[in-house]
């Protein structure tokens, strides 16, 4: 089996500091195999914002997976915006924009969706669709294979709203045969999370996960909450933890079994959501 934690959005720079040190040892409870962080870990990509930033993921529990969010670019300064959009985040966070790693039972690969012409929206090219082919269509079925973004590549069943990257379902097409089995993405503020459901693919079977914003007061009507999951193929067990402000404490609010068969994906039980 093996254990991991899909945290986002943690705006440093907008941070309700109750949350954070309840967080840490929230997640260091869970004892994580793998710790993937979904973007936005600032609020407007300034030094001091990215200094907190990585003294969080430090005392976070390691190996991290770790992708850029649309506030990891700069607003304000358009030289650094068009010109070294991620400077700052690479110095501080990490120089690699395509983190992957692989074990024996799961594979799992971040892929930079900020761009510097949109302000909030993203986007997934073929050349970055042709890497998560190349990185994970050949691995063994006994392997779960995980593909972690900001923008979201698709959406779950449930969920009306939108937000998913520029160019979603060119990726998804392409993507449909590789056997993914989860996206974990953030930037909605909003934890959801079931099948793939936006587009009906033949071929495409896959989980979809939302996390809310972790630890920012950005929270748009909803706790901070991260995600964790239990992976024991067939078996794929989500849990969304959520701040309980009267207790000091993130609890477990949602929680979904899925199974793994010959059709697909399917959820088999839920609790909560």
């Amino acid at each position: 089996m093996r254990t991991l934690v899909h945290l986002s959005d943690t705006h440093f720079g907008r941070v309700d500091y109750l949350t954070v040190s309840p967080l840490i040892e929230a997640v260091k409870k869970v004892n994580p195999d793998l710790v993937a962080v979904s973007g936005d870990l600032t609020q407007r990509a300034r030094v001091e914002q990215f200094k907190e930033a990585r003294e969080f993921l430090d005392v976070l529990p390691s190996p991290q997976i770790v992708v850029p969010g649309n506030h990891d670019v700069p607003l304000d300064n358009l030289f650094a915006r068009f010109l070294r959009p991620l400077h700052t985040y690479r110095r501080y966070i990490t120089n690699n924009l395509q983190p992957f790693y692989l074990d024996q039972e799961i594979a799992v690969l971040g892929i930079n969706t900020t761009r510097s012409l949109t302000v909030k929206g993203g986007r997934i090219n073929r050349e970055q669709v042709a890497l998560i082919r190349e990185l994970l269509c050949p691995l063994g079925d006994d392997v779960t294979r995980v593909v972690v973004t900001h923008h979201p590549l698709d959406l779950s069943e449930g969920y009306s709203g939108k937000g998913e990257v520029g160019n979603a379902r060119l990726a998804m097409e392409m993507l449909a045969g590789c056997g993914i089995d989860l996206f974990l993405a953030g930037h909605l503020h909003m934890g959801h999370f079931g099948r793939a459901a936006r587009y009906r693919i033949v071929g495409h079977s896959a989980i979809v996960l939302q996390a809310g914003t972790a630890i920012s007061s950005r929270g748009r009507g909803e706790s901070n909450s991260f995600n964790v999951l239990r992976i024991e193929r067939p078996y794929i067990t989500v849990e969304r933890l959520s701040w309980e402000r009267d207790l000091g404490l993130f609890v477990v609010s949602a929680r979904k079994l899925f199974r793994l068969s010959a059709e697909g994906w399917a959820l088999v039980h839920e609790k909560g959501e």
